[in-house]
């Protein structure tokens, strides 16, 4: 059984189209702190990444930002945290983030959301790093990108084990509880 210190959440920095993305979003962060758990986000004020933040913050849980400096300087970084690291890029804030986590969730988000979530698994495809990583599936958000694994593991391009480094959850409290019991897969290359 794994346990956290830290969870790393991806997300959008938009809010999305329904008020349910943020509610979920904020709901997740208080589950967070609730649990005892320290939320890493990409240190912005706006969109999913700000409610997450602000309901850890709310609930009195710890949060690290990490932020590249160009988006401090357009002002869009949230001064509440508990700690922000100004870093100079994307690659950069993705490594850190990485680093500090003992787990990762994303909630939905954009090509960024998506990018770094394809950027972890493969990571941990390759065995650089063995943390569970889960998909908050707020009204099946999620569910083109799980058709399209699943498609991929038919067509011999991800093996069926591989499938299975990422977790999936339609809440907060199922997809902790799923990450926590989750096993890591064997080396690729052994």
């Amino acid at each position: 059984m794994t346990t956290f210190g830290w969870i790393c959440v991806f997300c959008g920095a938009s809010a999305g189209s329904s008020p349910v993305f943020a509610e979920t979003a904020r709901g997740f962060g208080e589950r967070l702190a609730r649990a005892g758990i320290g939320l890493i986000t990409g240190g912005g004020r706006v969109g999913l990444m700000g409610a997450v933040a602000e309901g850890a913050l709310g609930a009195g849980g710890e949060v690290i930002g990490v932020i590249p400096q160009g988006l401090v300087d357009r002002e869009l970084a949230h001064r509440g945290l508990t700690r922000l690291d100004v870093v100079a890029g994307l690659h950069e804030r993705k490594a850190r983030m990485a680093e500090l986590a003992d787990g990762f969730v994303a909630l939905p988000g954009g090509l960024g959301t998506l990018e770094e979530v394809a950027e972890v698994t493969s990571w941990a495809q390759l065995g650089l790093h063995r943390k569970p990583i889960g998909l908050l599936d707020v009204e099946g958000y999620w569910g083109s990108l799980l058709r399209w694994l699943d498609e991929a593991v038919a067509k011999g391009f991800i093996p069926p084990a591989h499938r299975e480094l990422i977790v999936v959850a339609p809440d907060g409290e199922a997809l902790l509880a799923a990450m926590a019991a989750w096993t890591p897969i064997g080396d690729r290359w052994a």
